[in-house]
């Protein structure tokens, strides 16, 4: 085994299973922090001895090993009476079970214990991003609009509260479930929006794994758990919609292509089909919400002739519904937009102009709105300084070049 394909399968492990692995050995040290420890030693280890001793049958179950054994020596050298018993418990499981080929999807147990009420509000989707996703914390503060400094201080702090507070690592039942939901759904659609960034889907987090998909699996995940829930339905039909046409979001030559522009005859029919089933289903039980109300504006967006984005005034309704209930930068650009296709330019200017400055100010989607609606109200000098500012605040390449297309 070379130095080259040791490295390449622990990369591949870390992308199919770290939030698997991090989640399993979490769940029984009940330190997040000390979990993360035991399994960068793993892998550490594995990058060591793989090219001596060859990748094992089992590499999960070869990091388990080494992770848990990690992690006991870390609890025993703390010397802490009350760490006694997940030695223990790491022991046992050492002892029943030395080489296990599968292991269960401890995940979800995962996720709802970060989104546990003693935790801050404000960091709990943050703490599911990192934990079960693996993102680092400057990606995550640039999900939610904060300096990354603040946004690493918060997460540690969210941490050391889980293993103070003792926080079990279980699934929750009945009202405790259904409270916790919105921030893992939170955490999901915001691992999705990273992995929607990027060209393709892919190479946006840890060691380049495929976030949209792995945030559409645990959306899934999520679903299925809770059947009587219409949000996470509605979560999971607003992916669909999205992925049916990821693949025309770039042209041949790796283009940017906006939504009216892309050949529809390419979205896949089968996963339209599939959003719209779960929409109706959702839409049945009753309670509208936030991500239903999102999948409906793209089922509205995908329904649309071929050169439209859809009937703005429809769109106008739905986003004025979705700003009222469940306010965000990203809803109330997207409504300044289509009000300014539904009722003129100078409508969607004014509600970009009435949102806080000083939150708008670095947000790309913004600037790009207000080119937008400055070449429309035929606004000259506005669009060019709103197309310099949307130029440099995007790292996409083909998104730099088309905007600077525009005119």
């Amino acid at each position: 085994m070379t130095e080259h394909g040791a490295r390449e399968a622990v990369a591949r492990t870390a992308r199919n299973s770290y939030g698997r692995l991090l989640a399993y050995v979490a769940a029984r040290t009940r330190d997040i922090a000390a979990a993360e420890d035991a399994l960068a030693d793993a892998f550490a280890a594995a990058l060591r001895r793989w090219p001596e001793t060859g990748i094992p049958d089992s590499p999960e179950a070869w990091l388990l090993t080494v992770a848990r054994r990690s992690a006991g020596r870390a609890t025993r050298s703390a010397g802490h009476l009350a760490a006694a018993r997940p030695v223990l418990d790491l022991m046992t499981e050492e002892a029943m079970d030395r080489a296990p080929v599968d292991f269960p999807d401890e995940r979800l147990k995962l996720m709802f214990a970060c989104a546990h009420p003693a935790i801050d509000r404000t960091v709990r989707s943050a703490l599911i991003l990192q934990t079960v996703i693996g993102l680092d914390a400057a990606r995550i503060a640039r999900a939610f609009v904060v300096q990354p400094a603040a946004m690493g201080q918060r997460l540690s702090r969210a941490k050391t509260k889980i293993k103070a507070a003792g926080i079990p690592f279980r699934m929750p039942e009945g009202d405790e479930l259904v409270a916790r939901l919105d921030d893992v759904l939170m955490a999901v659609y915001a691992a999705y929006g990273l992995g929607w960034e990027v060209p393709g889907g892919v190479a946006a987090g840890r060691m380049g794994e495929d976030l949209a998909g792995e945030a559409l699996y645990l959306a899934q995940l999520v679903a299925g758990l809770m059947p009587g829930q219409p949000e996470p339905m509605g979560l999971v039909a607003l992916m669909l919609y999205c992925e049916a046409r990821r693949a025309t979001r770039r042209g041949s030559d790796g283009a940017y292509v906006p939504l009216a522009q892309q050949d529809r005859a390419q979205w896949d029919a089968a996963m339209v089909a599939e959003a719209e089933r779960v929409l109706t289903a959702a839409a049945a039980l009753g309670r509208p919400g936030r991500f239903q109300t999102e999948a409906a504006i793209q089922s509205v967006q995908v329904q649309a002739p071929r050169g439209q984005s859809g009937n703005p005034k429809v769109l106008a309704a739905l986003y004025d519904f979705l700003v009222t209930r469940w306010p965000s930068l990203a809803a109330e650009v997207s409504r300044a937009v289509v009000h300014g296709a539904a009722h003129g330019p100078e409508r969607g200017l004014a509600i970009l102009d009435a949102m806080p400055p000083d939150r708008v100010t670095g947000y790309q989607p913004w600037w790009a709105a207000r080119l937008d609606l400055c070449l429309r109200a035929g606004d000259g000098a506005g669009a060019e300084a709103a197309r310099k500012r949307a130029i440099a605040l995007t790292d996409d390449a083909s998104v730099r070049s088309w905007l600077a297309g525009r005119g």
